[in-house]
């Protein structure tokens, strides 16, 4: 399970942010883990003790509504992950909330917890295409339950604006965890063009938890929050003088001053004089009686990951920055990552080894490739423990990254953790051209697209998924990678896609969204 935090809190801390302009990720950014500390993962939906995988296909063409959208589910288990112990949901699956209609995009954004505190994690499933009414593309999402069978449509809760709003994307990012005592179970953050929804739903009672039939459960509270210029309380932890206000696109959690409560993270790019630049904002969770760090503002993003890379106890910041503006220094329009290590004054605190953050390029010393105009370097990030040492390793996707004369063939690279930080030696890039890896470069394939951590059989080592959205002209394939005693390896590596699952695979871009 992860950790998490108060609806009252989240809310007053969200002052922090601009509403104008606001741009939602187009794929699950949110959701990422809270960090690699024992109780954070939270994707076992019935109970099992086996991490299960979501995947979204939000181009999916379901009962011949082309980009209606569609989810899948795979089951852990002492073997793994497959595609047999599997299901499928779209919007005309029974119960689920609405109807799959075109250009929906369900599972566009994805995020999973323990939302009734039942200790079954549930899914949540962001729907920014949805129309309310004549309101167009106002958005919406769902929550699927989990039971001692795994998720289930039935009973299935249907969440959307107050005042929907066209172009609205409610659901467009999301965010489940525990940041308080306050709350039995995790809160739900909901991303829109203007303003943040969070929901506290009402415990499950004992017989529904201990039965196979799920009983509804509403939201018992809702707090709705729009986005405002930055504080003047927040506290930059770079050399900016004065942090910006942001589009924000995507959310995650970790809790980086160990306090053990997660800390939740609003990440986007600058508006105003100097915009388009990653800037991230850390809202500390904490107890109830306690009085929890400032806010922190952090230059990086707009996609950002946790995990604990240097085994200190803490959960680090990773941000991603793929088209950073070019400034004058070239290194820089190839993406950026930058790594922030937590500290009892969280990331980039006042205290320890939280300042300065340390960037990577691939440029950088060790690693693979060149920065070139449009790879994309750090389109996505997760983080994990691949080889069991306690520490966690970085994945980097790079969706734009060519292949000889192959454009947008795409990449991944996996850098190691240890106990002085994040370092390139023994350090995995592979493309589908690498030895091993099924398929063939191709160009828009966009390997590396979304790249996910996940630990599916529990043996303490995090094997990789990494997709591919535009593979075969935008059906899109996601790719197993296994780990052993050296970390991530090509070695036995397989490929899917939507059409696994009895799903229509033309368009459907699967693997554009990984719950992480």
């Amino acid at each position: 399970m992860r950790k998490h935090r108060s609806a009252a809190v989240a809310a007053a801390s969200f002052l922090l942010v601009t509403g104008a302009a606001i741009t939602l990720a187009p794929s699950a950014y949110a959701g990422t883990p809270g960090g690699t500390h024992a109780d954070d993962r939270n994707t076992d939906f019935n109970g099992d003790g086996y991490d299960d995988v979501l995947v979204g296909a939000p181009g999916a063409a379901v009962g011949g509504h082309k980009g209606a959208g569609m989810i899948t589910v795979q089951y852990g288990g002492p073997r793994g992950m497959g595609t047999t112990n599997a299901r499928s949901f779209s919007q005309n699956s029974s119960g689920v909330a609405g109807a799959a209609e075109a250009g929906d995009s369900f599972g566009k954004a994805l995020a999973t917890g323990d939302l009734d505190s039942d200790g079954y994690d549930d899914a949540v499933v962001g729907i920014p295409g949805e129309d309310i009414g004549d309101v167009a593309d106002a958005g919406g999402a769902v929550v699927l339950w989990g039971t001692p069978k795994g998720l289930t449509g039935s009973v299935s809760n249907w969440l959307e604006a107050d005042e929907p709003t066209a172009g609205g994307t409610f659901g467009g990012s999301l965010a489940a965890a525990r940041f308080s005592d306050t709350t039995p179970g995790d809160l739900l953050a909901v991303l829109d063009s203007v303003g943040l929804t969070t929901y506290q739903f009402e415990p499950a009672t004992e017989p529904a938890a201990k039965s196979l039939g799920p009983q509804a459960r509403q939201p018992e509270q809702k707090s709705r929050t729009a986005l405002d210029s930055p504080s003047k309380k927040a506290r930059s932890g770079s050399a900016a003088a004065e942090a910006p206000g942001i589009r924000p696109r995507s959310m995650t959690t970790g809790d980086y001053d160990d306090n053990g409560y997660a800390d939740l993270v609003v990440s986007g790019t600058s508006v105003g004089g100097e915009p388009g630049h990653g800037w991230s904002y850390i809202l500390p969770g904490s107890a109830s009686g306690d009085e929890p760090l400032p806010v922190t503002a952090v230059r990086g993003g707009p996609v950002v990951a946790s995990g604990d890379i240097n085994g200190d106890g803490y959960d680090d910041l990773a941000t991603g920055e793929p088209h950073s503006p070019d400034d004058g220094g070239a290194s820089m329009t190839g993406g950026l990552v930058g790594v922030y290590y937590g500290s009892a004054s969280g990331p980039a605190g006042q205290e320890g080894p939280g300042t300065p953050p340390v960037w990577w390029t691939q440029d950088s010393a060790g690693v693979p490739g060149a920065s070139e105009q449009g790879d994309g370097f750090g389109a996505d990030l997760s983080l994990g423990d691949t080889n069991g040492d306690g520490l966690a390793d970085l994945a980097i996707g790079i969706p734009g990254e060519d292949v000889g004369s192959v454009a947008d063939a795409g990449a991944f690279t996996v850098l190691r953790g240890s106990g002085q930080g994040l370092t390139a030696k023994g350090v995995l890039s592979a493309t589908e051209g690498t030895t091993n890896v099924p398929g063939t470069v191709e160009k828009g394939d966009k390997f590396g697209g979304q790249v996910s951590f996940t630990d599916p059989n529990d043996d303490g080592r995090f094997g990789l998924l990494a997709s591919a959205p535009g593979e075969n002209t935008n059906d899109g394939y996601v790719w197993v990678f296994s780990a052993g005693a050296g970390g991530i390896t090509t070695s036995g590596s397989w490929n899917y896609g939507a059409s696994a699952f009895g799903g229509s695979s033309a368009d459907a871009s699967y693997g554009a969204t990984i719950d992480d």
